[in-house]
């Protein structure tokens, strides 16, 4: 079980974190050589940063375009009511569609924001009308249609001694 972090983070925490959002398949003694630590300092380090949850797993990042996944949509969705069943009531809704990347609940007109990726509009519209339309006290979704990817990254900045 994960525990609140040790301490305050420095900069060779840093560092290897760094170097793990980069390439999380590094090996202990590669990532200790790009930081400059012994492979046992450096090991121990990454596992106490994963024990205190500073690092919340190791994914492969994959190429959605390469899988056939060439749509992706921004869905911001208004509830009817916004008492905490109806939160939940959503939550649990969407909490396991596999095409849907992230959910946030939104302050301001917006309750909820969806990132969703399909192969093509019709997978959508199966997904917008086969499910989201029919979760109870969905009044209204605005879907915005991704053209271009500016920027895409898994990586979060890490603030600099």
């Amino acid at each position: 079980m994960k525990k609140a972090i040790r301490k305050p983070l420095d900069s060779i925490d840093r560092r290897i974190l760094e170097v793990l959002q980069r390439d999380a398949s590094l090996s202990a003694a590669e990532v200790a050589a790009r930081v400059g630590l012994s492979t046992t300092t450096c090991w121990r380090r990454i596992q106490q940063l994963d024990e205190a949850g500073v690092i919340k797993g190791r994914v492969a990042v994959l190429d959605r375009a390469a899988l056939g996944l060439d749509v992706m949509v921004f869905v911001q969705v208004r509830l009817s009511t916004q008492g905490r069943d109806a939160i939940a009531q959503f939550d649990r809704a969407i909490r396991d569609r596999p095409e849907v990347l992230d959910c946030y609940t939104l302050t301001g007109e917006w309750d909820f924001c969806l990132r969703i990726v399909t192969r093509d509009m019709k997978e959508y519209e199966a997904f917008f009308l086969d499910h989201l339309s029919k979760i109870p006290n969905v009044q209204s979704v605005n879907s915005s249609i991704a053209v271009t990817v500016v920027k895409e990254s898994t990586a979060l900045p890490l603030p600099r001694d």
